[in-house]
């Protein structure tokens, strides 16, 4: 979710006012969609409509996250920033990461304070700054690391060769996917140590990698729909036939080999459209495009403070699961 504001100067190749609010819908969706409730509060017959809406959410927006991720890859990683020097890089992204941490913070202690009655001892707001003061927090802490290696990165990206990067991914994707999906369903552990590229990295690099790959478009959709569908149907299968205790989200996560499929799908689709999308046919939604795009992380950060207020009534009106 890199706030880049001149897209065609620093990308003249990627739609990123479009994959921005796509990304954007699709986890107001995701956040949306889940409300922590009790099953005693819902019949049999509600909780299995709330269980199946909510999976079927999931299931179609897991790939929020990580298209922010490939489009800041995208946009950071283009070889031509190569000799950008690294303190004023660094100097210039945290910047304005600071600002929007020191003030979404402020808002959700007080949020957390005069709403859900959080007492703000010092304890707790120095845990809070080194954490989050809020679940969806985390975003924040993942861009700063993306940011911290971004430099070394370019450096890979640039004087690399493609296979080089393939065998970058393919390393990522074996311990962030492959190894977690054995250990689930064999119960044997591999040694951590085996594992030295994992987290996020991965889709980083597969921003800047992607944008060269031309895949048919029939096959991308066939891919993104039988994506959606496995991360579904695996979803059902942990939580019915096997009834794997504590592993019902296993495959929701972001780095799940069903999850990475289909976000990679999906960011070729967006890829396909024009750069200056929507283009001079429809001008107003070219701007509001752009306004969404432009305050991308405001949105994300800014979201739940909106959803908790619609759940809680604050608005006059109450979204919130059935009542029996």
């Amino acid at each position: 979710m890199d706030s880049e504001r001149t897209r065609n100067a620093e990308s003249p190749n990627l739609p990123v006012d479009l994959i921005r609010v796509v990304a954007v819908v699709l986890v107001i969706l995701l956040h949306a969609s889940i409300e922590s409730y009790t099953y005693v509060m819902l019949n049999a017959s509600q909780s299995y409509n709330y269980w199946l809406d909510t999976t079927i959410y999931d299931s179609l927006t897991r790939i929020a996250v990580p298209l922010f991720v490939m489009l800041s890859g995208a946009l950071l990683l283009q070889p031509i920033k190569i000799q950008e020097p690294i303190r004023i890089f660094l100097k210039k992204r945290f910047t304005r990461l600071g600002f929007a941490f020191a003030f979404w913070s402020a808002v959700y202690f007080a949020w957390s304070h005069f709403v859900h009655n959080q007492t703000l001892s010092i304890n707790y707001i120095i845990q809070g700054l080194l954490t989050g003061p809020y679940f969806h927090f985390w975003f924040i802490y993942l861009i700063a690391g993306l940011y911290l290696i971004t430099p070394i990165l370019r450096v890979i990206v640039t004087y690399g060769e493609r296979k080089i990067l393939r065998y970058l991914i393919l390393l990522w994707l074996i311990g962030v996917g492959v190894v977690p999906v054995f250990q689930l369903l064999t119960g044997f552990t591999v040694n951590i140590n085996l594992i030295l590229i994992g987290g996020w990295i991965g889709y980083f690099v597969l921003g800047a990698y992607l944008q060269n790959t031309k895949v048919r478009t029939w096959l991308l959709f066939g891919l993104l729909v039988s994506g959606f569908i496995l991360t579904g149907c695996l979803a059902w299968i942990m939580n019915n036939p096997l009834h794997y205790l504590g592993q019902y989200y296993f495959f929701f996560g972001s780095l799940t080999p069903n999850v990475v499929l289909t976000a990679v799908a999906m960011f070729i689709i967006l890829n396909k459209f024009r750069p200056d999308w929507p283009g001079s046919k429809h001008p107003y939604i070219g701007k509001v495009a752009h306004a969404i795009s432009v305050n991308s992380l405001p949105i994300y950060l800014g979201q739940i403070v909106v959803m908790e207020s619609l759940q809680m009534g604050f608005f006059g009106f109450k979204k919130s699961p059935p009542s029996q």
